[in-house]
């Protein structure tokens, strides 16, 4: 079982029993980072593990706007005292996820060797751009690099243009935090038969490649022959791209199947036999145009119309502000406003019978829960009072929000 040491409420009334949550009794302890492991953080605090997010002492403000479900500790790991704070901390929890460059945690006597030793169980999970060997395990990067890196960069971008990142999505957080979780939970399940722990090694180069794997495996069929933005699915065709309304916004299409087609051509109010065959990939241009001209034509609202309920792979394109009201969103709950009151997508996916929960209490400051939190991990008052003295540790519970 994923269940530590630690007790978890049980309500025998089964009418009225909250369901656990998947991930309920998993301590992690997440060092505090750029955004892959506050994310990769968050899913895992989000489906029921006890996040203690462990920040550095005398520092203003956190960048980590993940922090839903999280609690934050503040220690000074300059000192051999924090360190050995941290590590106390490390032995009796089920997974570590730490950011840094290779071989700063070794330098701190924190790596997976001393504290797999002292934690057998420990699940170590590291996320990096390059992972933890190679030639670049050393290097800096950021989200565009490690997508260079993986090949996908290449395939990204209009024809004629140069290659674009789209947002720091695809390494950052899809190769990276999603990866790094998806590790944590196959070494938390490997656990259950073996009984012992082990490192994850994420690289957010290895893990975008691998979200890529689809490009890889479909070169064969011809699907990417063609220039960068010139194939079916990266813009090149006129039935699988964005268009402009009357009203300056944009609907999406995604018609590629026939049956799809005809039905985006019967709601555009044109007629196929005046048209260019579908699969003519020298009359693209043509169809373009027409695509165009006709969706500008329409608002977005009124398109919207004339699509919902036909089977034409054709969408609005909603801003971040307008997901949350979309019919289909609003009955999914598939957005949910949080404690700052800012749209946010709900944990993704759905579980029927231990289901996530989004956190709505606010983002915790910079050691909000030091002195809790060291409690609850077997610290003894004075301990605690002594490490707050001493400055090994912060506290702002004074600071906390009512």
């Amino acid at each position: 079982m994923f269940i530590t040491s630690h007790k978890i409420h049980q309500n025998t009334n089964l009418s009225t029993a909250v369901p656990f949550m998947a991930l309920a009794g998993v301590r992690v302890i997440e060092l505090a980072g750029l955004a892959p492991a506050p994310f990769c953080g968050m899913i895992l605090a989000d489906f029921g593990a006890k996040v203690i997010r462990v920040d550095r002492t005398k520092v203003a403000m956190t960048m980590d706007t993940q922090a839903r479900g999280k609690r934050s500790v503040a220690i000074n790991l300059k000192r051999p005292e924090g360190v050995a704070v941290l590590k106390r901390l490390c032995i009796q929890s089920d997974v570590i996820l730490e950011p840094f460059r290779k071989g700063v945690m070794e330098k701190l006597g924190l790596g997976p060797e001393e504290l797999l030793k002292e934690n057998p169980r420990l699940i170590y999970a590291r996320l990096t751009g390059y992972g933890q060997s190679g030639a670049y395990a050393k290097a800096a990067g950021h989200d565009i690099n490690y997508l260079a890196m993986s090949g996908l960069l290449s395939m990204l971008g209009r024809s004629h243009e140069k290659p674009y990142a789209p947002l720091n999505l695809l390494a950052d957080f899809a190769g990276g935090g999603l990866t790094c979780a998806l590790g944590v939970l196959l070494a938390l399940l490997e656990r259950t038969r073996s009984g012992i722990g082990q490192v994850v090694d994420t690289s957010m180069v290895e893990g975008a490649a691998y979200v890529g794997s689809f490009v890889w495996k479909s070169r064969s069929n011809g699907l990417w022959n063609n220039s960068r933005g010139e194939n079916m699915l990266d813009s090149g065709a006129p039935f699988y791209d964005t268009y402009q309304t009357s009203d300056g916004k944009y609907m999406a299409v995604g018609a590629i199947e026939t049956q799809f087609y005809n039905q985006l051509i019967h709601g555009l109010g044109l007629d196929a036999a005046n048209l260019p065959p579908q699969m003519s990939f020298s009359d693209w241009p043509v169809l373009r145009q027409i695509f165009t001209k006709q969706f500008a034509t329409k608002t977005q609202e009124e398109w919207g119309r004339v699509f919902d309920g036909k089977d034409a792979c054709v969408t609005p394109v909603l801003s971040l502000d307008e997901v949350i009201s979309h019919p289909h969103n609003q009955e999914r709950a598939s957005f949910h406003r949080d404690a700052q009151g800012e749209v946010t997508p709900s944990p993704a996916p759905v579980l029927s019978r231990t289901p996530a929960d989004p956190c709505l209490a606010q983002d915790p400051l910079i050691g909000e829960h030091t002195r809790p939190v060291l409690e609850e991990f077997g610290f003894t008052l004075a301990e605690v009072d002594q490490l707050l003295s001493a400055g090994i540790i912060e506290s702002n519970v004074a600071k906390a929000r009512l």
